[in-house]
């Protein structure tokens, strides 16, 4: 049977999302498909039966409908990564080449036949207009960011049309982060000498995928304001660095929160989507139990 593990936004919070992280225990030989990112660890794994809940959990993931932004559209390609990581580690099963095949058929099907995703936010969105409605004059603020991705790259395009004059731009890959640093005229900056650039920082914003956490208490300068954006998981920031004076922190719950306001439109068209859901997954059912039925008899 189709087996999978869950650690997601909807079941837990994002501390309790960290602790469970930090104890998952697989056997890395066995073949999976471990899809992970800043809302959710998932490893499916196993051949046979693939269970109805699991099918339409899947295809609900990839349509965008568990997202913390609901149909947020970077799950798809998330979903995607894994699979096709998986499949150049490990020779999976065929039911578990057709669930994600499928399910990436399916979140496709949804964005093109409802419209689930106008008007979508992104964490990255949801950052910019957290600035904008602070009225900052982003020309007068030094502004860093740790983490080389997509997310950072957009943030990085609104400061620039902004005309946020000094950008510093640090990662554990310092070639990335000389490379983007140069396309938007910031400053990169050694990872291990991220201490000194948090002394000239007014914005911070982080978006890696360590494991662990990237700033702590200590490396923070002491009686400086300084707002803080988190947008990793595990967080990259240490959660008491919002208990200092002057600074004011934002992590993943946080953002998400800010961003629930404008999904109203979404909201409306998740029945469509869940319609569309259901005769997906009918397919495959049908799929895997006359597979099965064959496979009893050979």
């Amino acid at each position: 049977m189709v087996q999978c593990s869950l650690i997601n936004n909807q079941q837990f919070s994002l501390e309790e999302r960290e602790t469970l992280f930090s104890k998952i225990h697989f056997d890395e030989n066995q073949p999976h498909v471990l899809l992970k990112t800043c809302n959710r660890i998932e490893l499916y794994w196993g051949e046979g039966e693939i269970p109805d809940h699991i099918i339409r959990h899947l295809y609900r993931v990839t349509s965008g409908l568990e997202s913390g932004l609901i149909g947020e559209r970077a799950i798809q390609g998330q979903v995607k990564l894994a699979y096709q990581t998986a499949c150049e580690n490990y020779r999976l099963t065929p039911q578990l080449h057709k669930l994600f095949q499928t399910a990436m058929h399916t979140g496709k099907r949804v964005r093109n036949e409802t419209s689930i995703s106008t008007g979508a936010v992104s964490h990255s969105q949801a950052v910019v207009d957290i600035l904008k409605k602070g009225n900052l004059d982003l020309r007068n603020k030094v502004v860093s960011i740790i983490g080389v991705n997509k997310l950072t790259e957009d943030i990085l395009k609104f400061l620039t049309a902004r005309q946020a004059v000094q950008i510093f731009l640090s990662s554990r890959n310092f070639e990335k982060a000389t490379t983007l640093a140069e396309r938007f005229k910031g400053t990169a900056v050694p990872l291990q000498n991220k201490g000194k650039m948090l002394e000239f920082t007014d914005i911070l914003i982080s978006a890696t995928s360590a494991p662990h956490t990237m700033v702590n208490c200590e490396e923070m300068p002491t009686g400086k304001n300084m707002l803080i954006f988190d947008l990793a998981f595990p967080r990259d920031i240490e959660a008491k660095i919002a208990d200092m004076q002057g600074v004011t922190l934002y992590n993943l719950d946080d953002i998400e929160r800010h961003a629930a306001n404008n999904l109203s439109l979404r909201m409306n068209e998740v029945a469509k989507a869940e319609e569309i859901i259901e005769e997906e997954k009918t397919c495959l059912t049908a799929w895997n139990t006359h597979l099965n039925t064959i496979m009893q008899n050979v």
